[in-house]
């Protein structure tokens, strides 16, 4: 049996589901153990009670002879009942059933109690929690018997739910309180977890119980870990990049100096060899420029960035922008990623726009162009390191490295968000959207 739809109504919270474990268990033992002892014990007590009460009755009729009338049948009962604490009157006709209110469940038992082994009852009447009206046969008439409801059942057996109310309400909180600083180092650890694989490292120190610790732990060394693989890379990206520019340098001023038209195809191959060193240091490099992200306005960002590329002279335009405000971002990396975007699109095409919406939960970035696009199956290897689509892509530019949209998906993803690669319905080319959670 499948429990899919269960999971719709359950708790998505760690202190929802926590708060859960702990009430349900809880409510559900105590309506048990509240109906079994109300079964057992009240149950129990109300029938010992009712057969004794059986007991006076058919001891306080005994006193009555066949032929008395009722002054005398009264006679001859009244000094017992009243030392019974019983009253005694006479009724022209008895109720046609027995009656009680619907939620007196003791009151199954009393009459079920006073009528067995007891004859000549014509109606048992429980109409308070007071009195208890007993109606018999006798030859001189229907004799009714009050007498009071504590003898025949439980006192305030309501006492019992309240108590066992009274003390949940009290031990609820101090149980929540409890479990919600057991609850509060393992919400520590996912936060710094969150803020980490947004590229943020926040101060965290491990606490609570020994699994809780050992997971953070865990966790601290890890970010460690990957953290000098980081400073590894760029520092030995940082070496290679200083090595090589010196010989580079010392070529381009020999090429400089000779006069012939071979030059010219290798001043080009030496400005190229220094465009994809860059593009390899900007993809190692990642965001190590800026450790934590600024509030700043992503609209006036995107402006800057289509006036650069178009004193660059080239061919971008600004499309729809849509809403204001302020999000946390790490301008220098956005930028990157945004004009890495913008070059694959006016390598590959001959005209780019580039939009923005900023909403309640989200900004989005959007970048198209009119060139041949990416193939759907395609798209996902497209943001991958040193993947190269030439096939599927304008072969009259010069290719790239595979770096540019790689760059692009680690700065969405080190904000906390995605890049997503579609079709351009409005150019008809590559769409390439960044979106990051606000």
């Amino acid at each position: 049996m499948s429990f899919e739809w269960l999971k719709r109504y359950m708790p998505r919270s760690l202190y929802g589901r926590a708060a859960l474990i702990l009430v349900l268990p809880v409510v559900t033992l105590q309506l048990v153990v509240t109906v079994i002892f109300v079964q057992r014990h009240f149950e129990g007590v109300t029938e010992q009670l009712t057969r004794s009460v059986r007991d006076e009755i058919r001891l306080i009729v005994a006193q009555v002879e066949t032929g008395d009338s009722r002054d005398a049948a009264t006679a001859a009962m009244q000094p017992l009942a009243e030392a019974l604490d019983y009253t005694l009157s006479w009724q022209e006709i008895a109720p046609e059933q027995d009656t009680r209110r619907w939620f007196d469940l003791s009151g199954l038992v009393v009459i079920r109690e006073l009528r067995s082994e007891l004859e000549g009852i014509a109606a048992i009447a429980l109409p308070n929690d007071r009195d208890t009206l007993v109606y018999i046969d006798l030859p001189q008439g229907v004799l009714e018997l009050r007498f009071d409801r504590k003898g025949v059942s439980a006192s305030n057996p309501h006492q019992l739910i309240l108590n066992m109310i009274l003390f949940s309400l009290i031990m609820t909180p101090i149980a929540y309180i409890y479990l919600r600083n057991q609850l509060r180092p393992i919400t520590r650890l996912a936060d710094a977890a969150s803020a980490f694989g947004r590229g943020r490292v926040v101060p965290y120190s491990p606490s609570g119980a020994v699994e809780v610790r050992a997971a953070g732990h865990a966790f601290l060394d890890m970010r460690a870990r990957i953290e000098r693989q980081i400073e590894q890379r760029t520092l030995l990206l940082s070496g290679v990049s200083h090595d090589l520019r010196t010989p580079l340098t010392r070529l381009k001023l020999g090429l400089s100096m000779l006069e012939d038209d071979e030059v010219t195809d290798l001043q080009r191959d030496v400005r190229e060899m220094e465009r994809m060193l860059d593009e390899f240091l900007d993809f190692v490099r990642g965001n190590a420029e800026e450790s934590t992200p600024d509030l700043i306005d992503p609209m006036r960002l995107i402006r800057r960035i289509v006036e650069d590329a178009q004193r660059a002279e080239k061919p971008v335009t600004l499309g729809q922008i849509e809403g204001e405000g302020q999000i946390a971002l790490r301008p220098i990396a956005i930028r990157r990623a945004v004009e890495n975007l913008i070059e694959n699109a006016t390598r590959y095409g001959t005209k780019c726009e580039l939009s923005a919406s900023l909403t309640a939960t989200s900004l989005r970035i959007r970048v198209e162009d009119d060139g041949p696009g990416i193939p759907e199956d395609m798209r996902l290897s497209a943001t991958r390191a040193f993947v190269r689509l030439d096939s599927s892509r304008n072969q009259n530019r010069a290719p790239g490295v595979g770096l540019g949209l790689a760059i692009a998906t680690d700065i969405a993803r080190a904000h906390g968000g995605v890049l997503r690669l579609g079709h351009s319905e409005r150019l008809g080319g590559l769409q390439a959207d960044i979106v990051v959670a606000r």
